[in-house]
């Protein structure tokens, strides 16, 4: 489980394609205190770290999670957003994040409001409905308040920290976003339906 506070910017340093796909993934995490096995969200995917150096570790995605995810598109050089997964005791300041992503949201405006940054997404019609004016949404790893909704398309603020310290002062129009819908808002439409 996550919070979807991003912790690292880390680069992608080497990509390798022989069955599944290897990441080896540049990081300021001592990575002497990484078990083998641990899991990472690496632009908000879930991640199972198979080795590590100092610096550096690697990953194995299969190819579902190509298919679901916007890590097929990612190149040697790229920055991406990372944390690790919750302790015990680990203080929750988003919300709860499992890293499995639903699907994927394209960013289609970008502009300024205020010191903040208003980014308006379209998220694929099956997700849409799960997203709720003031309720949190996942992209990209991070956790992030939703401000209104209209059917498919919504928008959010991004203040300049977060900018600094992930990726979103990278973004631009047409960029494809994971997306996690809240946890509770899928159960919610769950019960729902059973009703």
């Amino acid at each position: 489980m996550f919070t979807g506070i991003v912790t690292d910017m880390g680069e992608i340093q080497a990509l390798h394609q022989a069955g599944d796909l290897t990441a080896r993934i540049g990081t300021s995490y001592d990575t002497s205190g990484i078990d083998i096995g641990a899991s990472i969200a690496c632009d908000g995917v879930c991640l199972t770290v198979v080795s590590m150096g100092a610096g550096w570790f690697e990953v194995q995605i299969s190819a579902e999670t190509v298919s679901k995810t916007n890590l097929g598109s990612w190149t040697e050089g790229r920055r991406i957003n990372l944390e690790r997964a919750l302790k015990v005791g680990d203080e929750l300041g988003g919300h709860i994040v499992s890293g499995h992503v639903d699907g994927l949201a394209e960013l289609i405006g970008i502009a300024p409001d205020g010191d903040s940054t208003r980014l308006t997404l379209r998220a694929p019609r099956e997700l849409a409905r799960f997203i709720a004016p003031k309720g949190s949404v996942t992209l990209n790893g991070t956790s992030l308040t939703v401000n209104e909704v209209d059917d498919c398309t919504f928008g959010i603020n991004v203040i300049p920290h977060t900018q600094e310290v992930t990726t979103w002062g990278q973004s631009k129009v047409g960029d494809d976003i994971n997306l996690e819908i809240d946890t509770l808002a899928r159960y919610v439409a769950r019960l729902a339906e059973m009703s």
